[in-house]
């Protein structure tokens, strides 16, 4: 009984802080709304002045579009903060570099692919990267454009979303890529199952994520073949993760149990038109070192 009413006040006091912190902001109607579209210096721009704009803690203030609850953006004030480069000797690098320096993100685009050979570039570089939980993405994949949402925030632009989930995630978490197919029900959508599991830097020393299985559905531009729009779905409810996370006793009891562990596969970046690493696709095998 005791265990059930703590569940009870919790779901309460979710509901409540939901309704207290949620954040108002219009809609998606259209991925490529006008309304949305900034070119890629404007948003490089906001982003270099996002970072001498401080909150009062002296931590860059977030590039996130809105909080869909109000959990989400009640935590996010109890993120860890960033630490600031430490001047090093000279001719040494700062202990503290920026983790997303080697990214391009002016890189030039990947040309057009069918959808099946898009879905096996994506799992072979996601497999490798893993960019789902440490932000090093490849961009040449994703439109200008791009936009990002799940249960949680939204965002828009691949720089911005790299960052937020550098950020978020200790970088011991893993997003063990289970497969990566074109989606049959959706039209121009792959869609990513994988499995999440580690920290997120939550609080003085982090929260422990509940492993927990995630899908992710991208949504990718007829004309240009590249991703515009991603939506990340996960198997469980969000009050269960959130409950998983700061009362771990409860899993398996009132929570769902964590999700198997991944076996691991032989992936490897597909050859694309008969072996060739020429014609339309030569910038595409150039920008993946073949």
């Amino acid at each position: 009984m005791g265990i059930h009413f703590l569940v009870s006040v919790l779901l309460i006091s979710i509901a409540t802080l939901t309704s207290s912190f949620q954040v108002g902001r219009p809609a998606l109607a259209q991925v490529k709304s006008t309304a949305w579209r900034t070119s890629a210096s404007e948003r490089r721009s906001r982003h270099i002045l996002a970072a001498k704009n401080k909150n009062k803690d002296g931590d860059e203030m977030s590039d996130v579009d809105e909080y869909r609850n109000g959990a989400t953006a009640f935590l996010s004030n109890f993120m860890q903060s960033s630490p600031s480069p430490v001047p090093a000797g000279e001719g040494s690098r700062p202990i503290n570099d920026d983790p997303l320096s080697d990214i391009d993100f002016d890189a030039p685009k990947a040309p057009k692919m069918s959808l099946q050979n898009l879905a096996a570039v994506l799992d072979a570089e996601l497999y490798e990267k893993e960019w789902f939980v440490t932000g090093n993405i490849s961009p040449i994949y994703f439109d200008d454009e791009f936009q990002f949402q799940d249960p949680d925030v939204k965002l828009t632009g691949v720089e911005e979303y790299a960052r937020g989930v550098r950020k978020i995630f200790d970088q011991t978490s893993r997003a063990q890529i289970i497969s990566s197919v074109v989606n049959t029900t959706i039209p121009n959508t792959i869609t990513i199952t994988w499995r999440l599991s580690g920290r997120v830097n939550i609080g003085p020393k982090g929260l422990a994520i509940k492993p927990y299985i995630c899908y992710t559905d991208f949504t990718v531009d007829e004309e240009s073949g590249l991703v515009v729009f991603q939506e990340d779905r996960f198997d469980i409810p969000g009050w269960d993760i959130l409950l998983s996370a700061l009362f771990p006793f409860l899993i398996g009891k009132v929570t769902k149990e964590p999700a198997p562990e991944v076996e691991p596969r032989v992936v490897k970046m597909p050859v694309i038109s008969g072996g060739k690493k020429g014609g339309i696709l030569d910038g595409l095998f150039q920008q993946l070192g073949l």
